[in-house]
């Protein structure tokens, strides 16, 4: 039985935040002087072109379904297309620390849509951790206000990248449980095909070779490897935990525009800093135990079988992870856990 899903849930996240955070000032300087929609195509076609080579353990996964297509389809259109667009385009008005910070947002919005559709349990250990991100993320905006920032339109659309990016992560949640280089495969391909298209339609101006090349990279891994770990954060952490540890991307972000050049670090930024280290701690050594009760249910994802839960047997027990359809009888039990596939039961208090 795995003694820390908290832990691991929370380092996954973080990792899937920095590779996202790391790539916004990157954008932000790729894609000058280039459309939105051939950026958001460059982007996705370098996710979808890792998650396409590196299939490493796929076998042991469980596939992605016709019926799960649907869902695939709408995430595609809320994370890999609206959202990429918007923020692209709203990095060719402000600047890369501007929209670094204003990518804070992202956590709050998926941490109100997985309350709202997966009520998820979220004790005063969480919510403290959320208050203390969200907190870290206005100090950054403080500090950016302060050096009188004006480019609203900008700023307003990278807002509303986040908020794309929220509905994406509360429905990739139902696909959290599949091959998640599937998932990455067929969300990349699709973000890519469309914007691809939309950017021929408009006639938009071709870049060159180094910028296509720097922007697939920032795909590959801002996007791709940034997703599967996202998903994988999911799977032992919930979508509401998952969100608010992905707060840390700005903080990233932020660091990774400085260093590039744009400003100096202020007091106001290292708070931020501070507080949101913080908050990532507190999720980090999150332990939530009390006996609770599993209902019998049929399902299929990648487990293994020494774990308290998958007590199924086989004719002939198969060596680590795998996956297939199976049964589990209704328990009941005591042991730490976070709001995961298994334990999506509801709290009185």
């Amino acid at each position: 039985m795995n003694r820390a899903p908290a832990l691991t849930g929370a380092l996954l996240a973080l990792a899937a935040a920095a590779l996202f955070g790391a790539t916004a000032p990157l954008i932000q300087r790729l894609g000058a002087g280039i459309g939105a929609w051939s950026t958001a195509c460059l982007l996705y076609a370098g996710a979808a072109a890792a998650a396409a080579l590196f299939r490493k353990g796929a076998h042991r996964e469980a596939p992605l379904r016709a019926r799960q297509l649907p869902r695939l389809a709408a995430v595609a259109a809320f994370g890999a297309v609206l959202a990429p667009v918007l923020l692209a385009w709203g990095l060719q008005r402000t600047s890369g620390l501007a929209a670094s910070l204003m990518l804070a947002l992202e956590a709050l919005f998926t941490f109100a849509l997985a309350r709202l559709l997966y009520r998820e349990h979220l004790d005063r250990r969480v919510m403290t951790a959320m208050a203390l991100l969200i907190a870290g993320g206005a100090l950054l905006l403080i500090d950016r206000a302060s050096a009188g920032a004006s480019q609203i339109l900008g700023l307003l659309a990278v807002a509303g990248a986040t908020l794309a990016w929220a509905a994406d992560n509360t429905l990739s949640r139902a696909l959290a449980d599949t091959d998640p280089g599937s998932v990455v495969l067929g969300k990349g391909s699709l973000g890519a095909l469309f914007s691809g298209t939309v950017a021929l339609l408009l006639a938009e101006p071709l870049p060159g070779g180094a910028v296509v090349l720097g922007l697939l990279a920032c795909g590959a891994f801002g996007y791709g490897l940034s997703l599967r770990f996202y998903l994988l954060a999911q799977r032992s952490f919930g979508a509401a935990r998952t969100g608010s540890v992905f707060a840390a991307a700005p903080f990233v972000g932020a660091a990774v525009a400085i260093a590039l050049g744009e400003r100096s670090l202020s007091l106001w930024l290292a708070g931020g800093f501070v507080l949101m280290a913080c908050g990532v701690a507190l999720h980090a050594i999150e332990r939530h135990t009390h006996p609770h009760r599993h209902k019998a249910i049929d399902h299929e994802h990648a487990h293994h079988h020494d774990d308290g839960h998958h007590l199924h047997v086989h004719d002939s027990l198969p060596g680590g992870m795998h996956s297939h359809p199976h049964h589990h009888e209704a328990t009941e039990h005591a042991h730490p856990h976070v709001p995961d596939l298994h334990h999506a039961h509801t709290h009185d208090a």
